[in-house]
Formats: C-alpha cells, sequence, structure tokens
C-alpha cells in the first residue's frame, strides 16, 4: 500500500503548521514532506485498514502524521455505549458528595473560570499491532483546574475518590454471588484524590482552540494528562466525591490488568485498573529523499521525562535518533532517525523509547506475564523493502 503524499496533502500540513504558530506551539518540521521525498510503504500493514472501523470509532493513520497537533476529525474515538448529544446552552456540570459547597455550573461558568491549557497525548489502552497504534492523538487542551473546582467546592478532609460520570449511558447484566441484575449504567472512571487534585487535570472545554467536537465528549470532558484514554471521561455531566474505593464497570470488570509478579518460586497474580501510560515508542513512517531514508515515529510516557528513543534496523544495534524540542511533559514526543545505509531488500525497524529513571521499553518477550491485552507497551517491529 504506497503511501504517496499528494501537494494537497503536503498543503493540508502547512496549514497545520501555521496554526500551531497562531496557538503559540513550536513548529516541527519532520512530518510534512519535502520535496522529492516519498514514502516508502510498510509491507506489514493490514491491507483491510480502515479509519472507521464501526460508528463511533475512529483510528489515526500514523502514517500520515502531518503535524506536532492532531486535528480533531483525526484523533482517535472509542465509545461504549450511547453517543450524547448535549445541548450546549442547557448544559449543566453537577459536583456532589463529600463536599462543604456543592455545585451546579452551566458551559459559560466553567468558561468564566481561570482558564487553563495542557498539550496532552494519549493513547487507547487497548491500542496494539492490529490497530497498527493508530487509537492516538496528541492535542492541546483548554478549560478550567479540577484542583480549584474541588477546592472551592470545600472537598472534605476524609475524601478518598473522585468519580467522573458522562452523559453516555447503557444497561447491564451483572453477576455476583450466583445472583443477576440489570442495571442502566453510566460510563465513569475515578481517580485517587491526589491524583484529581495535580495541577494538570483539566475539566476541559476546547480542543486545538475550538470547542469540543461531538466525537471528543462535548461539550466538557475530563483530561487527565499522562493517563490513558479511557481515564478521560468524554461527555462529562456529574463529579461525584466520596469516602470509598469506586468500583463501576470500567474500574473493576473492564479495562483491568493482569499481571504475574515473580516471587521467588512462585508467581503472585495481580489485577490493577488501567491508569498511567506505560512507556512507549512505535515507529509510524519510513520516507526516501534519493538515497537517504528517514524513519518517523511517536512515543508516549506519563509525563516521566524521556531521555532517549533508540532506533534498532536489522542487526545492526541501537542507533540514537532526534526527538522533537516542541514536545512538552505530557504530548505525545516524535523522533527522527536518519538512516545512511539502507540497502536494498526487506528491512525490520524497531524503536524504543527510555526514560530519565531508567526504564526501558520492554519487548513482547519481557511482557510475557502479562495477560490482559491493555496496556501493551511492546517494542513494535515494522518492515520495509528498499529497492
Amino acid at each position: 500500500m504506497a503511501e504517496e503524499m499528494s501537494r494537497r496533502e503536503v498543503l493540508k500540513g502547512a496549514i497545520a503548521f501555521t496554526g500551531m504558530i497562531a496557538m503559540g506551539i513550536p513548529g516541527w518540521t519532520i512530518p510534512a514532506l519535502a520535496q522529492g521525498e516519498e514514502v516508502v510503504p510498510f509491507t506489514d500493514f493490514p491491507a483491510d485498514f480502515t479509519p472507521n472501523p464501526r460508528p463511533g470509532v475512529r483510528y489515526l493513520d500514523t502514517r500520515t502524521i502531518q503535524s506536532f497537533l492532531t486535528p480533531s476529525d483525526q484523533f482517535f474515538t472509542v465509545q461504549h455505549y450511547d453517543q450524547p448529544v448535549l445541548d450546549p446552552r442547557a448544559y449543566k456540570l453537577r459536583v456532589t458528595g463529600l463536599l462543604d459547597r456543592p455545585m451546579e455550573l452551566s458551559l459559560d461558568d466553567l468558561k468564566k473560570r481561570t482558564r487553563a491549557e495542557q498539550v496532552a497525548g494519549f493513547e487507547c489502552s487497548g491500542n496494539n499491532n492490529a490497530r497498527v497504534h493508530g487509537m492516538v492523538g496528541n492535542a492541546r487542551w483548554g478549560g478550567a483546574s479540577l484542583a480549584d473546582l474541588l477546592k472551592d467546592c470545600g472537598m472534605m478532609s476524609h475524601a478518598q475518590e473522585v468519580v467522573f460520570l458522562g452523559a453516555d449511558k447503557g444497561t447491564e447484566e451483572v453477576a455476583h454471588g450466583g445472583a443477576t441484575a440489570k442495571v442502566e449504567q453510566r460510563f465513569a472512571r475515578s481517580l485517587a484524590v491526589g491524583d484529581a487534585i495535580r495541577p494538570e487535570v483539566l475539566v476541559a472545554y476546547e480542543m486545538n482552540g475550538a470547542p469540543l467536537s461531538l466525537y471528543q465528549g462535548a461539550p466538557v470532558r475530563l483530561i487527565v494528562p499522562g493517563w490513558y484514554g479511557v481515564a478521560n471521561v468524554k461527555w462529562l455531566e456529574h463529579i461525584h466525591v466520596q469516602g470509598s474505593r469506586f468500583m463501576g464497570k470500567f474500574m473493576a470488570r473492564e479495562y483491568v490488568t493482569l499481571r504475574g509478579n515473580p516471587v521467588g518460586s512462585e508467581v503472585i497474580w495481580n489485577e490493577t485498573s488501567v491508569s498511567r501510560i506505560q512507556l512507549k515508542s512505535v515507529v509510524v513512517r519510513v520516507t526516501r529523499t534519493g538515497k537517504q531514508y528517514k524513519v518517523l515515529g511517536f512515543a508516549l510516557t506519563d509525563g516521566t521525562p524521556l531521555k532517549t528513543v533508540e532506533v534498532w534496523i536489522d542487526n545492526g544495534g541501537w542507533r540514537t535518533a532526534t526527538l522533537d524540542k516542541s514536545s512538552t511533559p505530557y504530548s505525545w514526543k516524535l523522533f527522527t532517525y536518519v538512516w545512511d545505509s539502507a540497502a536494498p531488500g526487506e528491512h525490520t525497524i524497531i524503536s524504543r523509547a527510555i526514560d530519565t529513571n531508567g526504564s526501558i521499553q520492554p519487548t513482547e518477550d519481557e511482557l510475557g506475564l502479562k495477560k490482559t491485552r491493555w496496556e501493551n507497551n511492546a517494542q513494535f517491529p515494522r518492515k520495509v523493502v528498499v529497492t
């Protein structure tokens, strides 16, 4: 599947670049193709890939990344129930629970609060090789500080968790102890109080300088930088503060990772709710200009600074890639590697990210004790043919 980029696509990249400058984002010059530069197709890319596999779900075709910020109509989206359409004029956000001053805020009320911004990239925790890691995006989010909102509500000292409920809902059949019940549930996730009051967490109403789109949770969503997409609740209608652990479906039964921890001769199995992004990088494009080849990819972290990204081609050892200097702590980190010695034939290209704590992106074998599909951050080989 040759991915020749037309002049129209290059123009789109230039427009995106101009928009980034207008919003104060330094330009990243690698994604837009230079004159005479052409894309080398991956030979392992699925022939049936589609960015819109079913209603309510959209993937980013990462081979065509054009800019540091992902446009709203390309940012990945997943939903679990219906897709609610909320009238911004009638919208209300309820804040209830262990608070001295519960609140109900309109969209205008939220916009009157001190505005905060975060550039944050995240992926679905189910992002994997089969989806060619297209459930990902990077955007500038604008809104109100959740920490400030909870402070103004007078959160009580014995509060333990903050629950976020979306307007999307569905009927679930829940079985426990031999009893079965059908109940209507909203999509909901929670954060421990310590995570909820981090200064970067937003009650967001803007994406890339414009109101949120329907697919991105209009009119209001939660943005939790450094966490997987499931934590960033869309169509946010209700925030509830409570003194006990929240055990809703998407915390306790879905989006749960099972990992084995070797302790001596025994393996202890532990189940945890999907939360912070695991260190990861992926090669997304290879281009050629004359005889010179260039490898482009992105890396994600939970906010821990990235030390480096390295690229391995065949058996040539790990080589240091160049990181995009316009990255922010929670954005994706674009990287490029210049491949000068490309010989004719098929080649395997792998990347790995290393953070400042010394953590190294694992191989597939090193994730052998992770038994669920969530949080797949294994090194991902790509294949190309040089002619």
